[in-house]
């Protein structure tokens, strides 16, 4: 079976300093899957290439069979928003939007009918539990409650793959335990494939497959 992403002799330095040494990866389907290693180790910056926010210096990485470096920049933007979602540690929600707004916005930006924008984010919300935070700013959700809201964002435009860097970093035990579980009810619900990058033990180990990187390439 055809891997959903491929990733072939990924290389990537800063300078004079070699960070990905010839990443060698792939991802199937509704996997889950953990990235980890230690500070400095590149997990950031595979996941930045991976999800076609920064170019390797070689190497070649297929989604679905396609050369996502092989796109123009224009291409590569209109890709990356209808294939690809992102969530960060830092929620980066926008705070004069409501939480029903912040998840339309990719939608929107894709171009598709406002109002099945408005009705996809309303599901969202509410498969996440959030259904009555919907009119909420930023300010007045919790952190967890502003993580889930990320998380259905990413969602929005049913990405072929989401990839989350650090998702539970900036939360307490509690919520990313919460955080943690609704990756894998979302994998069995919707089918969805994560790529996560994270320093958390628990969440690495729930996986379906725990990848290290190490001196610049992966070991699993």
């Amino acid at each position: 079976m055809q891997p959903l992403l491929q990733a072939t002799d990924i290389k990537r330095s800063y300078g004079t300093l070699p960070v990905l040494k010839g990443i060698q990866l792939s991802i199937q389907k509704s996997e889950v899957v953990s990235v980890v290693g230690a500070s400095g180790a590149g997990k950031s910056t595979l996941l930045h290439i991976l999800g076609t926010l920064d170019r390797p210096d070689a190497g070649q990485v297929l989604m679905d069979g396609q050369d996502v470096f092989a796109l123009n920049e224009k291409e590569l933007a209109r890709f990356r928003n209808r294939r690809i979602g992102f969530v960060f540690q830092f929620h980066n929600l926008l705070a004069e939007f409501t939480a029903l707004e912040n998840v339309c916005l990719p939608g929107f930006m894709a171009g598709t009918d406002e109002r099945a924008v408005r009705k996809r984010a309303a599901e969202l919300l509410n498969l996440l539990g959030l259904s009555d935070r919907t009119d909420h700013l930023p300010s007045q959700l919790s952190g967890g409650e502003q993580q889930r809201v990320a998380v259905a964002r990413a969602l929005v435009n049913s990405p072929a793959i989401v990839f989350a860097d650090e998702p539970s970093g900036n939360l307490d035990s509690r919520n990313a335990e919460e955080l943690h579980q609704l990756f894998f009810r979302l994998r069995n619900e919707l089918g969805q494939t994560f790529v996560i990058v994270t320093h958390n033990e628990t969440l690495a180990t729930l996986a379906d497959r725990r990848l290290v990187i190490r001196d610049g390439v992966m070991e699993e």
